[in-house]
């Protein structure tokens, strides 16, 4: 018995062209579109599978509405002589009324309901022209004067909006100014009682030096009479011994 025909509408509808540069990742759109009044279940398979990433690669395609499928060819060393012999399936199948798993409508679904379709696969290089063609765009899109957004607003509006910055930033200003002659205030008086805790450090450090220079002077005057009356004794008992002699 022959497969059903395709219900879903691919664009493009028989060949995937990814365009180099190959040294970097290349995506290739599929769009799949299901015109029917009925959900689809898709597939999207390839003859190699190493070489692209398909996202999604899977899923359901409510009825009246399109999914678009990204096809990423990975980098490889690109050879314009080899032709290009890989190949994309995309299989189909009518989602049931009261479907609960995707997977089990796959396992279930006989050969006739299957509907697929295959695109081949085309590299291509840019050519000479069109390099130098985007570069001059490219130049041009960076040269040209660029408007600010701002100006397509209301006047009424950025008027507005300034004049709320602006008192919050002045309301900001005069909290900070307060901020600032406190701290100053408290530096002050921190540097005011430092010096007075220094004064009185030294006060105290002096007075013991005062008392002790005092007391040493006192002994030292205490001592020199000593010396001196002593002295005197032996020069009365010197005088002494001579005259009873």
């Amino acid at each position: 018995m022959a497969r059903q025909e395709q219900v879903l509408q691919l664009e493009p509808p028989h060949e995937l062209t990814f365009r180099g540069p190959f040294t970097d990742v290349v995506t290739a759109t599929l769009k799949l579109g299901n015109p029917t009044d009925r959900n689809v279940c898709f597939k999207v398979k390839t003859t190699a599978p190493r070489r692209y990433c398909v996202r999604p690669n899977s899923g359901i395609i409510d009825a009246g509405t399109s999914v678009n499928v990204s096809v990423m060819l990975q980098p490889f060393d690109y050879d314009p002589n080899e032709k290009s012999k890989h190949k994309f399936m995309v299989q189909s199948v009518l989602a049931p009324y009261d479907m609960t798993d995707m997977e089990g409508v796959w396992k279930e679904a006989k050969p006739e309901e299957l509907m697929d379709s295959k695109l081949r696969c085309a590299f291509e290089l840019p050519l000479e022209n069109d390099k130098i063609h985007d570069s001059e765009s490219n130049t041009n899109v960076s040269s040209a004067p660029v408007k600010p957004e701002l100006s397509s607003l209301p006047k009424s509006a950025s008027s507005s909006l300034d004049d709320g910055e602006v008192k919050k930033i002045t309301e900001e200003c005069k909290r900070l100014q307060m901020e600032v002659q406190r701290l100053r205030e408290e530096n002050k008086q921190i540097r005011e009682d430092d010096g007075l805790r220094k004064r009185k450090v030294t006060s105290m450090v002096s007075s013991p030096h005062s008392s002790s220079s005092q007391a040493m002077a006192k002994e030292e005057g205490l001592s020199t009479r000593v010396l001196a009356l002593c002295v005197l004794f032996f020069v009365i008992g010197v005088i002494i011994g001579k005259l009873v002699l």
